[in-house]
């Protein structure tokens, strides 16, 4: 758990408990709590001063982006990048907040990407209210995500290139991959922009009218996102559709070659297999050029059956 002060132009990390003495008395107080710590619910059970519905979002397992206004002060979920993102369940990590005059308290499970950068900022004091730092977050979580976003877009490019060049098959995987990951991004960052749009315009005087700029910004960028991470899901469907067109038509073209000399063969086999019976009265079984002759009827069979084939159609020449 940490603390962090800004009054007076100054801003510093104090010891938990100590920060979170100030709140009344310092222009800004920001307490970020790890839900993996023990003592985070317990100080949270503790104050008595936040509503139960206030302290039931902040330690909710299972969140989805939202903004709700109560009172003086305001419930804000985000999701942003992870710092461990191999470790993570889910792929954009849970950011919790309750802001209210003077005060900030951030709850999260996982260690948000974010988190590093606003500190930086805090600590340079540029954040001096409730509203600059909801909004450094939130600007954050977009600009981290984008990128993000550009990359899976840039992956299907390659493959629909790879696709119309070569026809490769082994890039199923990589598509599917790619798809799978827009929709778990597209699951939080579509609720997203609506919470940050109902935040920018909520009537709360720690909001000033750059803070609500930021919010819309941010608000913009997530709903950009959200139209690219749909033209990926529709591109990566689109594209595993023509794969599998494609190996399909793959296994046709085998099946049928391996049919067709299948059935060619057929009238060889049975004719070797005629001739190969062990009675008496095989016609020119004594003669020296019956072996011959045999080979040379089995090749004219099959270049027959093989000529039918092509007459046919159901081979090129």
């Amino acid at each position: 758990m940490r603390a962090f002060l800004y009054n007076d132009g100054k801003a510093t990390e104090l010891p938990f408990a100590e920060g979170a003495a100030q709140f009344g008395t310092a222009e800004l107080v920001w307490l970020h709590l790890d839900g993996q710590e023990p003592q985070a619910a317990e100080w949270l059970d503790a104050q008595t001063d936040l509503l139960d519905i206030v302290r039931s979002a902040l330690t909710a397992l299972e969140t989805r982006p939202r903004s709700d206004v109560i009172g003086p002060g305001a419930i804000l979920n985000l999701r942003g990048m992870g710092a461990t993102p191999d470790n993570d369940p889910d792929a954009l990590v849970s950011l919790r907040f309750w802001a209210e005059t003077g005060r900030v308290i951030s709850f999260t499970f996982r260690t948000p990407l974010a988190l590093y950068g606003v500190i930086d900022k805090f600590l340079g004091a540029e954040i001096a209210d409730p509203g600059d730092l909801l909004s450094s977050f939130a600007d954050t979580v977009t600009h981290q995500l984008n990128p993000e976003v550009a990359t899976l877009g840039d992956s299907l490019d390659e493959c629909e290139v790879a696709l119309e060049t070569s026809g490769l098959f082994t890039m199923r995987r990589k598509v599917s991959k790619v798809r799978a990951q827009s929709i778990a991004y597209r699951r939080f960052v579509a609720p997203q922009r609506a919470a940050l749009e109902e935040l920018s315009t909520a009537a709360l005087s720690w909001l000033d009218s750059d803070d609500r700029l930021h919010l819309r910004e941010s608000a913009d960028r997530a709903a950009r996102m959200t139209e690219e991470l749909e033209a990926i899901r529709e591109r990566a469907a689109l594209m595993h559709e023509q794969l599998t067109d494609l190996r399909s038509e793959q296994i046709d073209g085998r099946s049928l070659l391996i049919s067709i000399v299948a059935l060619i063969f057929l009238p060889l086999t049975f004719i070797t297999g005629l001739l190969g019976m062990n009675v008496e009265g095989i016609p020119y079984a004594k003669e020296p050029w019956a072996f011959w002759g045999v080979a040379a009827f089995c090749i004219a069979i099959g270049v027959g059956v093989l000529a039918y084939f092509i007459g046919k159609r159901w081979i090129s020449r």
